[in-house]
Formats: C-alpha cells, structure tokens, sequence
C-alpha cells in the first residue's frame, strides 16, 4: 500500500494547519485554563468541512474518506487535542451513527443539520456501571403511547451541554442481554432530558465533558434507529470507526509534543552548546520520530482499509492500541526533555501530556484493544 498523500490531500492537510496555527494556536492555553468549549468556532468548522467530514455532500457532508478525516484531525490535535477531540466525537459517533444506521427520514431530519454545522452531535454509551463492559447498560426504554419513555444517565458525554442531538443506547428487553439494547436519537428540546454535572478534568479541557439525564423522557418510535435489539451491535461497529479518529487524534498530539521537544533541544544551551546536540537527547528524538511515524503509517492503513470498505475491527484497535500509547511516551519524553521547564504551563509540552492519556481510555482503553485484537487473532 503506498500512504503517500495525494496532491490533493496535501492541499487538504496544509490548510487545516494553516487554520489551526492561525485560529486556535493563539487560545489554546486560555481555553484550557478556563475550560471554554469554542463553540463560536463552529460556523469556521462547518465552512472548512469539518462537521461533516466523512458524509455524502446529499446529506451536507464533504464527501471526504477516512484518509482525508485522521489526515484532518492529525493536524487539529498537533496544536489542539480538545479540539481535535470534540470535531472526532462529532464526526464519528454521533452523526455516523445516524448515517450509517438511520432512515433516509432521520438522516433528512438529523443529520444533515448536523453535517452543515448547524449543532454539535453528542453520543451516549458509557455509564457509571457501564464503561468497558457495555453491556451493562442500565438506562431503560419502556413502550409507552406508541413510543418509549426512557430513564436513567450517560457519563463522559462529549457535548452533552453544547449539543442539540444525542444517539443513545438503552435497554428495551433486560432479558436478552446485549441482544435487548436499542438506540435512539434525542432531540434537546425532549421534556426529561437534561445535561447534567460537567466534568473537571486533567486534560482535554477545552472538550466539553458532562453527563446526560433521563427523566421519563418520551421517544417517539419514529426516533428508534434501526431495529429493536440492535443498539449494542451498532455501537460496536462505530467503535470500529471511532477508533481510527482517536488514533489519529493520538499520532497529533504526538507529533505536537516532537516538534516542541525538537523548538526546545535546539535553543536550550548547556555546557555551552544547544542539548540538541548531545547523543541523549537525539537518542530520544530519534525514537520519538520512529515511533510516530509507525503510528502514522498504521493510522493510514485502518484508515485506507476502511475507505475499501474492508472490516477493520483488529486494524483499528492495533491502530487506537499504538497510536495511543506512543502519544502517552511522546508526551512523556517530551517533558523530560524540556526539563523543570516541561514541568510548567510556560511551555506545552505538559499540555500534550496531560490531552495524551485520554487517548489511551476513550472509546476502549488500552486493555479493551488488546482483548479485541486477541480476540481477531485467535479466531478460526
């Protein structure tokens, strides 16, 4: 397979991190500190395509592959994982759901707004007793006047307070396990449906993390996607996709957290030379390159794989697994090498850092993705 960037995507690739330096650079550190969510972004967003990425332009998307998207969202994280984070969140889970899973009605209805960046998109599987084991589901849908009242709660929901729709699992039949999970789109405006405590994290900050409430919260069936009993199998299947966004978002930060460390190692004198030019800070710099460019190439091939329409269950989660991993090193190595001052908000090598270890835990922590590719290996 050859991951060379076409023209065309290297077009693509430069002008979001044109885009990135000149409009998010500048407030990276103010929106972490106060944990402001740049929703007045958002009409910049929707005209540069990034609302609807992957999308057919007949439902408002750019009509772009899976290539074009962690090409995308590589260079938002390699200045901004939070934003990278919630363009990812918007793109993969919430509005591919429904692309993927919906009616040609629900698509019309929700997500060609959503593709147009008229809202942000939020999805809902995880729940307190309901993370890695997302079977567990605990929130309820029980028929009721030709459509479904729900009841209960999502945690660590990307845009549970900025969002106008959400895509949700509940259970519909408790007896059939994960056979008895169904999904559902929410509209905001939903009597009983809420946003609820908003999280104080360690990074990602400026993504916006909160959890949702149901309260006897009435669905109409028409807002059903798919099947009765699908929700589950859904939800992994965009797993799947979701997966190779957060790698990409991984190879970012990664690359971010390099080009800072290599700036710094060039200017920091000691013993009366740059520390650039001590074998121990190139040794780091030398695998740091190496690794980022093996996550690089296998974010690529889930990525190409997918756009071929090929099933990339292990690809992706080898991918998310990697990816995520040497974003956690990098950022580490990062910090070693600016020293006391890496330590410091001065400098944003500790910001990398502090974005990177998400990417080891969202959508399937590190020991999920080992589970699934074993899983795929052992098959047969």
């Amino acid at each position: 397979m050859n991951f060379e960037l076409s023209e065309e995507q290297q077009q693509i690739k430069y002008s979001i991190r044109e885009f990135a330096e000149s409009e998010l650079k500048p407030h990276v550190m103010e929106w972490d500190e106060t944990q402001h969510f740049p929703v007045e972004l958002r009409p910049q967003f929707a005209e540069l395509g990034l609302m609807g990425i992957i999308f057919p332009e007949q439902y408002g998307g750019a009509g772009m592959g899976y290539v074009e998207y962690a090409t995308i969202i590589e260079e938002i994280a390699r200045v901004d994982g939070s934003v990278g984070l919630s363009i990812a969140a918007h793109n993969s889970l919430c509005s591919n759901h429904i692309y993927m899973f919906g009616s040609e009605e629900q698509k019309q209805k929700y997500l060609v707004p959503l593709a147009q960046g008229e809202s942000f998109g939020a999805w809902g599987l995880t729940e307190s007793q309901a993370g890695s084991d997302a079977s567990g589901t605990r929130t309820t849908a029980i028929r009721s006047n030709g459509g479904w009242k729900v009841n209960g709660s999502k945690n660590f929901i990307t845009h549970a307070i900025s969002c106008n729709t959400l895509v949700a699992v509940a259970v519909t039949d408790k007896e059939k396990g994960n056979r008895g999970i169904s999904t559902f789109i929410f509209d905001k405006t939903m009597e009983g449906f809420r946003p609820d405590k908003k999280e104080n994290k360690l990074g990602m900050r400026a993504s916006e993390t909160a959890s949702v409430v149901f309260e006897d919260c009435y669905v109409p069936q028409e807002n059903m996607l798919g099947n009765e009993g699908e929700g589950f199998l859904q939800a992994m299947q965009i797993l799947d996709g979701g997966r190779i966004s957060i790698a990409a978002l991984s190879v970012g930060i990664a690359q971010g957290a390099y080009e800072a460390a290599v700036r710094y190692a060039k200017e920091r004198q000691q013993f009366g030379k740059p520390i650039a030019e001590f074998q121990a800070i190139q040794f780091k710099l030398a695998d740091m390159a190496t690794q980022i460019e093996c996550a690089r190439l296998l974010t690529l091939q889930a990525a190409a794989m997918k756009d071929a329409g090929q099933k990339v269950t292990q690809k992706s989660a080898m991918a998310k697994l990697y990816a995520s991993e040497v974003a956690v090193r990098v950022s580490e190595e990062s910090i070693q090498i600016h020293g006391g001052y890496g330590y410091t908000k001065d400098y944003p090598a500790e910001k990398y850092w502090r974005d990177a270890k998400l990417c080891t835990i969202g959508e399937g922590t590190s020991e999920i993705q080992r589970s699934v590719i074993a899983k795929n290996l052992l098959k047969g």
